[in-house]
């Protein structure tokens, strides 16, 4: 049952990774699987069993909802935006009882119950990093199609880094990320040609698209593993302002995707009330799925 569970909530964090403004690592700790998550990233090596037997469903469920929800967004965001941007509100929400919860025993454990100011500053900073990062990027979408020159082949490796150590870190979206710098189309598009391709036995394109896709998921990789070992010092070493400033993340996040995806220009009375109904289900559902990891 946990495996299944776990291959579940990979598959909402490669959703989440897929939207821009929305945090794959947001989802992680909101479902209550981020420290595992990290933990078996940073120990891959001293206990390799141990932590392939964590990370398998996960990956494998976020492998499924990756590819899967490529070709769900262009849908769901162009002609359901307000519902869709909405439901993933309620599924980062439904996880801030948990979060406030592990940050209170943290204050009691390091701190005896006292918040200090660099706790309230290192919330204050991400909470106004989230809002200022969304503003940074165009106001018309660049759209990319990527071919693999050697150029590209290099740009692609740091853009995988990039883009896989924001989506660790809870509250920042890589994909946001992506977007800032103009190559979100350009991978997502490259992800779909290579599955369509897979699917028609093209091999010729399947190579062509895998040139530009593994260096991107090597840089990928390398990235997750980097920013793991750092995230894991900071629980460590300073667990209360960690928390505080993925918390501030965390709040501010809803600005992100509604500006990303100007679902509120997009607004009806039905749409809305769908989107509800749908944002207080997905709530519920991270809330339960987070209480039973508490």
């Amino acid at each position: 049952m946990n495996f299944v569970l776990d291959i579940i909530k990979g598959a909402v964090i490669g959703i989440a990774n897929v939207i821009p403004g929305v945090s794959g690592g947001t989802m992680a700790v909101s479902m209550g699987i981020y420290n595992k998550l990290i933990s078996s990233i940073t120990h891959l090596f001293k206990q390799f069993k141990k932590s392939i037997a964590a990370l398998f469903p996960i990956l494998l469920g976020c492998a499924v909802g990756i590819i899967c929800f490529t070709y769900a967004i262009k849908y769901l965001l162009g002609n359901q935006p307000l519902p869709t941007c909405l439901t993933f509100l309620g599924l980062i929400l439904g996880g801030v009882p948990m979060l406030v919860r592990e940050m209170k025993k943290g204050i009691r454990k390091n701190r005896g119950g006292r918040v200090t100011v660099f706790n309230i500053s290192a919330f204050v900073i991400l909470f106004a990093f989230a809002i200022i990062l969304p503003l940074l990027q165009g106001s018309e979408d660049t759209l990319k199609t990527l071919t693999a020159t050697p150029g590209t082949i290099v740009l692609l490796f740091f853009l995988g880094v990039i883009a896989s150590a924001t989506m660790v870190i809870p509250g920042v979206s890589g994909s946001m990320v992506l977007m800032v710098l103009g190559y979100y189309y350009g991978v997502i598009n490259s992800i779909t040609s290579f599955v369509d391709a897979l699917k028609a036995g093209n091999w010729s394109a399947v190579m062509s698209q895998a040139a530009i896709l593994v260096p991107f998921g090597i840089g990928a990789i390398l990235g997750i593993f980097l920013i793991s070992k750092m995230i894991e010092y900071l629980f460590a070493k300073h667990t209360v302002s960690t928390y505080a400033a993925i918390l501030g993340l965390i709040l501010s996040s809803p600005f992100g995707i509604f500006y990303n995806t100007n679902a509120l220009t997009h607004f009806s009375v039905a749409g809305l009330i769908i989107g509800l109904i749908l944002m207080f289900a997905g709530g519920y559902a991270t809330y339960i799925m987070g209480e039973k990891n508490a």
